[in-house]
């Protein structure tokens, strides 16, 4: 397609000049290494307060295994890339168009649809770095304060560590299944709004609305690429590992509801692309 190469070396070179890329890259892993810091401290504070009164051995157990709170990691670390993302989004298209950059680029023979597939290639690749950023810092910060291993009470293995890995990457790769549609949603208001600042307000405000109501739809919002992501009001499967990688065991899981998160969020992001596509041939830059 024309100029998408040329449009995306563009957006790199961007990135590496703006605040906001690197806001998106680091965020999150510094969000999620707090959160860690901070419930440490609080857990070393509980526990010296359980030795002095004789507290529960398994609950000690429970919260001296790293794995849970790697999760908890993950999932505010996911929760607010997801918001970086769909703003970053949001605002990619509308405030090139408010300086004058995208009419620049057409100039130079790129096309409307490679310009907005260049900006949801890179969109992409800025998420996946802010991930594998997340990932690692989270993993070090967590195995700093805590130790990794398996669920073990009075001797008893009751999850193994195998066990508790394979869980954990499921719910990472359910969780990741779901950014692009949010990714798309973002371009897609990016697309139709006026203003970045129009584009900004408009894809935030829709989606905590869509998170704060999704509870009350019931199984319609099997069919929102919300439901399956980490967010503020959390139905993801990502909050179901965090339980049980501790050991509870009653956490139920559908295998329905696994299957609809493997099946909603791709085509929803296709939606959302091929909307922003028509949008922008369109519409007057």
């Amino acid at each position: 397609m024309n100029g998408f190469i040329a449009a995306l070396k563009s957006e790199l070179f961007v990135a590496k000049h703006t605040f906001v890329s690197k806001l998106v890259l680091i965020s999150p892993a510094l969000v999620a290494a707090f959160q860690n810091f901070f419930t440490w401290a609080l857990d070393a504070g509980n526990s010296a307060r359980d030795n002095l009164l004789n507290g529960n051995s398994f609950d000690e157990v429970v919260i001296s295994n790293a794995y849970g709170y790697f999760v908890d990691g993950i999932k505010t670390g996911i929760t607010i890339l997801a918001l970086l993302a769909v703003c970053a989004a949001a605002s990619s298209l509308s405030y090139d168009r408010d300086s004058g950059f995208v009419r620049h680029l057409v100039i130079r023979k790129v096309s409307r649809p490679a310009l907005i597939l260049a900006k949801f290639a890179y969109l992409h690749l800025l998420v996946l770095a802010s991930l594998a950023v997340l990932l690692i810092t989270t993993y070090t910060i967590t195995g700093f304060f805590w130790e990794y291993g398996p669920i073990i009470e009075d001797g008893f293995e009751l999850i193994s560590e195998q066990e508790i890995i394979a869980e954990v990457l499921l719910g990472l790769h359910l969780a990741v299944a779901a950014l692009p549609a949010a990714i798309g949603f973002g371009l897609m208001i990016s697309a139709i709004a006026q203003t970045a600042t129009q584009a900004l307000m408009s894809a935030l405000g829709l989606t905590l609305a869509v998170d704060i109501f999704k509870p009350t739809l019931g199984s319609y919002a099997e069919y929102l690429y919300a439901r399956f992501l980490p967010s503020l009001v959390d139905t993801s499967y990502l909050s179901d590992v965090s339980r049980l990688v501790r050991g509870y065991s009653d956490v139920l899981v559908d295998e329905r509801i696994l299957q609809m998160n493997l099946s909603v969020p791709i085509p929803t992001a296709i939606i959302f692309l091929c909307i922003s596509l028509f949008i922008i041939t369109q519409k007057k830059l």
